[in-house]
């Protein structure tokens, strides 16, 4: 049998103290090794796919397809997986979000790496032979029915949509994200929907992980203190996809801001109310562009020295906001900005007039260096701690290779955080942050239901 050629690369990682290499394998699946002095090694496995992939029919299929996981493969039974690694001192989990669902155990190194061998013998046959059992899936049933008395993980998942359903936070965030897009799959809720989960077949389960968990769709990624020669040829003899066929993902065509912007306005038992501004950003392969949007987050809402806090609730003599504040999150194919608030519904006119004074500042009036400085020193601190733990650099390198589809950005973010000026601010705000296309949300009280 003919040896498999792996091309190798490395990139130098701002803060470890070797560079991190890249091994792509001919069948596309991507091992990377970052070596991390110390008792703690991570392997984890992200899969390009999420939310992003699915429709109005398979909605949340994702992420039950990450619980179901866990279920079980030919060689071992449900639990077994979590209970092995456990007993060592492990953290296990899994997360899935638009664009990726992943899977990761820490674990103590041990001695003779005999927890890496045990821990990557596990997790690639959790991630390549999961049978997904009809008794752990549990039988397809009508929500209305009150005689249900198996609960199986559909009911699991069930009950955390239920329990969501019940955050303030959670049903504004959902109903700016829907007004935010026209078409793009990224509109969809991540963790799906009650009908859907309680009637998916099997069948359209397993067809789902055998279409997006091929080897051109996995980055498995290695953090601690190892040898890559010893462990790569481990990696590529556990991860063995026996000749399973590469799926071609579809390219989604993103969505633009809608001009002229919208509102919405939906009630819940609540006293206060909730707000959120909606904003379309940059895609996050780029990566200037999408650093300057979270340099944007930071000043204008990040912290209490932050302009909307600082403006809107420390110097304000009326009291009209408890909470305000920024996000803004990286997705393949654009990120998303908020502005996001709670505040005394009486106030709910003053409180939307307010925050786009705030926004329309930015640009209008402009960004001072002390600001921009500051920001700065906060994205490069991040980064810096980000880089202490085995855990926090595998998810930052799982980011940048399945969201950004490369780790090569992470050489010259140091660089691109310094050369990145006021001007870059200013400009980047009127581009993306015009009031009058915001995506406006607002949850209220009942009682101020017209």
């Amino acid at each position: 049998m003919a040896e498999e050629k792996i091309k190798k690369y490395s990139i130098k990682y701002p803060y470890l103290e070797r560079p991190v290499e890249i091994y792509e394998r001919e069948n596309g699946h991507k091992i990377v090794f970052a070596y991390k002095r110390g008792s703690l090694i991570n392997i984890s496995s992200w899969v390009k796919t999420g939310s992003i992939n699915e429709n109005d029919e398979n909605n949340g299929i994702s992420h039950f397809l990450e619980h179901l996981m866990f279920k079980g493969t030919s060689k071992h039974k449900a639990g077994e997986f979590d209970r092995t690694l456990e007993s060592r001192g492990a953290i296990v989990n899994a997360a899935t979000w638009k664009d990726y669902t992943f899977y990761y155990v820490t674990i103590p190194k041990g001695i003779d790496s005999k927890n890496f061998n045990d821990t990557l013998k596990l997790h690639a046959d959790m991630m390549l032979d999961p049978i997904i059992p009809p008794n752990e899936i549990g039988e397809p049933f009508d929500l209305n029915d009150t005689k249900i008395t198996t609960k199986r993980e559909r009911h699991v998942v069930i009950e955390e949509i239920r329990m969501r359903k019940d955050q303030p936070w959670t049903k504004v965030y959902n109903q700016c994200n829907n007004d935010l897009y026209t078409s793009h799959p990224y509109k969809r809720d991540v963790i799906g929907n009650e009908q859907i989960i309680s009637t998916i077949k099997r069948e359209t389960i397993l067809d789902y992980y055998k279409k997006f968990y091929t080897p051109n769709n996995i980055t498995t990624i290695i953090v601690g203190d190892l040898k890559a020669e010893e462990i790569i040829p481990k990696i590529t003899k556990e991860f063995n996809f026996k000749g399973r066929k590469n799926t071609i993902i579809k390219e989604n065509k993103p969505d633009k801001q809608i001009k002229g912007g919208k509102y919405s306005e939906v009630y819940s038992d609540i006293n206060t109310g909730f707000l959120m501004f909606g904003y379309l950003g940059s895609k996050a392969g780029d990566i200037k562009t999408s650093t300057i949007l979270e340099m944007i987050c930071l000043i204008l809402g990040q912290g209490q020295s932050s302009r909307l806090y600082q403006e809107l609730i420390e110097k304000s003599k009326k009291t009209i906001f408890n909470i305000v504040s920024t996000d803004y999150y990286h997705f393949r194919d654009g990120g998303n900005l908020f502005v996001q608030a709670n505040f005394i519904p009486d106030e709910k006119d003053n409180a939307i007039k307010l925050i786009k004074n705030q926004i329309e500042k930015l640009y209008n009036q402009g960004i001072d260096e002390k600001e921009l400085n500051k920001a700065k020193k906060k994205l490069k601190s991040a980064f810096a701690e980000n880089s202490e733990t085995v855990s926090d650099i595998a998810e930052t390198i799982g980011f940048y290779m399945t969201v950004c589809d490369k780790l090569d950005c992470v050489e010259e973010y140091i660089n691109i955080i310094d050369k990145i000026t006021v001007k870059d601010l200013e400009d980047t705000a009127k581009k993306f942050l015009n009031t009058q296309n915001a995506v406006i949300s607002v949850l209220m009280p009942q009682k101020y239901k017209k």
